[in-house]
């Protein structure tokens, strides 16, 4: 009962804590305007180049853009914590650290959930896209799945917030991988090949490949190995996170290093 109090209770007050005191001047254009804003910016690209169709651009870009919530705001949940010099207080305590750490991702994930829905449905109204009515399903879900995956890959950026004193950069660093690496604006095949290969590593790749080919029509048991590897990806890079941060923990006891970055 203590360990789903802290998965529910804890996740929710670190949330409320995380966006507490962010002016919505601030939180308002980063997850409803910025995202419409790269769409609209890659589809007249590749309008003007002639490469890819319009719905490839808003689907990679809308999938995309929830890397701004799973990245940044995963990150925070333990930088914050250390800027205000309660982290170890946090680690101090003896609940368990799955629930404790997990329970702060539900929201990152719900959020990033919400956000790439709002970049997909709207940027695809600007720009005048269509997709069949039997494949939003299968897209709703393709679009969870990657923000579960790249919020994973954020609990690894977060363990970084352990050592390094200015993780924003860090996060930006982390989105503009993945805005290059993962399709979202240049086809797999026309990347180099060592690109393509640390692509399929990645959170958002398959989930964007999948969200496409549903788009296009195909059926779910089509991409359903894709959303499973998507699924996959999110998992390990949610262990290495984890790990990470359990060994940053045990070693900061030791050097007591916990608050010195």
């Amino acid at each position: 009962m203590s360990s789903l109090r802290i998965f529910f209770v804890g996740g929710l007050l670190s949330f409320r804590a995380l966006f507490g005191w962010l002016s919505p001047w601030i939180l308002i254009p980063t997850y409803v305007i910025a995202p419409i804003f790269q769409i609209l910016l890659f589809v007249y690209i590749g309008r003007a180049s002639q490469t890819q169709s319009d719905e490839f651009y808003v689907i990679g870009n809308a999938l995309q853009y929830a890397a701004i919530p799973c990245i940044f705001a995963m990150t925070n949940t333990i930088a914050g914590e250390r800027s205000q010099n309660t982290l170890g207080a946090v680690l101090a305590t003896p609940a368990k650290r799955i629930p404790l750490f997990l329970g702060r991702s539900m929201p990152v994930i719900v959020n990033g959930f919400f956000v790439a829905c709002f970049a997909l449905v709207v940027g695809g109204l600007i720009v005048g896209i269509s997709v069949p009515g039997r494949s939003v399903p299968g897209i709703t879900l393709a679009i969870l799945v990657a923000a579960f995956a790249c919020t994973g890959l954020g609990l690894t950026t977060a363990a970084v917030g352990l050592l390094a004193r200015d993780t924003a950069t860090l996060s930006n660093i982390v989105f503009g991988i993945l805005l290059i690496f993962t399709g979202a604006n240049v086809a797999l095949s026309d990347l180099p090949g060592w690109m393509s290969t640390i692509a399929q590593g990645l959170p958002l790749t398959h989930g964007i490949e999948a969200a496409r080919k549903l788009a296009d029509g195909w059926s779910f048991s089509n991409v359903a190995g894709l959303l499973a590897a998507e699924a996959l990806i999110g998992v390990v890079w949610g262990v290495i996170g984890y790990t990470t941060i359990r060994g940053l923990e045990w070693l900061s006891r030791i050097h007591a290093t916990l608050e010195r970055a």
